[in-house]
């Protein structure tokens, strides 16, 4: 079976990026499978993951003006030219199924090009913050653009979401859910000794890292010995935000942020605790792979991931925007060793429902029903 997935780049560091080097080193791997990447802009860099090296890349270097919006003149000029090159390299691929990964142009017209192979859109951010946006749209081209999206999510077919909460908020009839793969297992774990909390992700104002320095401000009053390290890449303006609040706050030598790594899993097996303040999330591959290091996990309930991967018998959901709540639990993690072990360990076995030959197992089933 052939297959071509569709994203905009493969070399910056991300969790679409992430699970697409997963899923493609698996098919990858099988005997009846063969692997297409198709990029738009990936500008002659290295990927940041690891791919088999059986798998074909293509970029077809669109290159749109990332400053800039889709709907600029700059951008919508080179519109054409991205259909135009993909539907050559779809016609001469000839595939089977073809996946959209990442929410780009592509989305908006791959169901209308070589109509008769299969499309799927994956989804990988919560709907929930269109809501907003659906009951006050603000303009009529926003009005008319959210019911054109929703002409076009019923012209896949499949819609592949990552929760089931995410599920209720599509009304096509054609979605799956399948969540992300767990992405390591590793055999030696965070023994929970360690003082030091981890957050991780793309720094960005949807992660609410400002939040996690106010309610830190509060921890380091009463545990001064402890470390907050936060992982990460994302734009300038924003993180040196974030370092100006935490040089404001007097916050330097206790809560550091370390910028990304390639070694996550080291930075959480020398951690105790997990910490995501996020105003709303999908998936977050990154809280699977804490607890496969043993981490229990302290997050606000925000739609929908969080909810989808802890429970109180691996970690503690803390009502959206609950600083205080936050950082009571938060405390109270960190003077009860014997939770914290405990809910290791059950969060570590929580993790392998998301081992990645029961994932995989999904999607193929759902290529072979397409492709048939």
């Amino acid at each position: 079976m052939k297959l071509v997935f569709l994203i905009d780049q493969v070399y910056l560091h991300g969790g679409i990026e992430r699970v697409l080097s997963i899923k493609a080193n698996y098919l990858a791997a099988l005997d009846n499978y063969e692997v297409f990447i198709i990029t738009t802009e990936q500008k002659n860099n290295s990927a940041c993951y690891e791919f088999d090296n059986r798998i074909k890349f293509q970029d077809i270097a669109i290159n749109y003006n990332r400053k800039k919006s889709y709907f600029h003149p700059d951008n919508l000029k080179k519109l054409p030219k991205h259909i135009r090159r993909t539907k050559a390299a779809l016609k001469k691929i000839n595939p089977d199924v073809v996946v959209v990964c990442s929410h780009s142009v592509d989305t908006y017209f791959t169901p209308f090009i070589n109509k008769r192979i299969p499309k799927v859109k994956e989804f990988h951010y919560s709907k929930y913050i269109e809501l907003e946006k659906r009951r006050n749209p603000g303009s009529l081209f926003k009005k008319y653009f959210l019911k054109f999206a929703d002409y076009v999510e019923g012209k896949y077919d499949k819609l592949v979401v990552l929760n089931p909460d995410e599920a209720t908020y599509y009304k096509t009839g054609n979605t799956i859910v399948i969540p992300n793969p767990l992405t390591f297992y590793p055999e030696n774990i965070s023994d929970v000794s360690q003082k030091v909390v981890i957050a991780a992700g793309r720094i960005a104002p949807v992660k609410g890292y400002d939040i996690l320095i106010d309610i830190w401000e509060t921890i380091h009053k009463e545990r001064k010995d402890w470390q907050l390290h936060i992982y990460g890449n994302g734009e300038k303006t924003y993180i040196k935000e974030l370092q100006d609040k935490i040089h404001q706050k007097k916050l330097e030598t206790t809560l550091i942020l370390q910028g990304p790594t390639s070694d996550m899993k080291g930075k959480m097996q020398m951690s105790s605790i997990f910490a995501m303040t996020s105003h709303n999330e999908c998936f977050p591959l990154v809280l699977l792979e804490a607890q496969a290091c043993g981490l229990p996990i302290i997050s606000f309930d925000c739609p929908h991931g969080p909810r989808n991967i802890i429970d109180d018998t691996n970690g503690l959901l803390i009502p959206l925007y609950d600083q205080k709540a936050f950082s009571n639990q938060l405390l109270e993690a960190m003077d009860s060793p014997e939770k914290l072990r405990r809910m290791g360990k059950n969060a570590r076995e929580h993790a392998l429902r998301f081992e990645v030959r029961h994932i995989m197992n999904i999607w193929i089933n759902m290529f072979t029903a397409l492709s048939n």
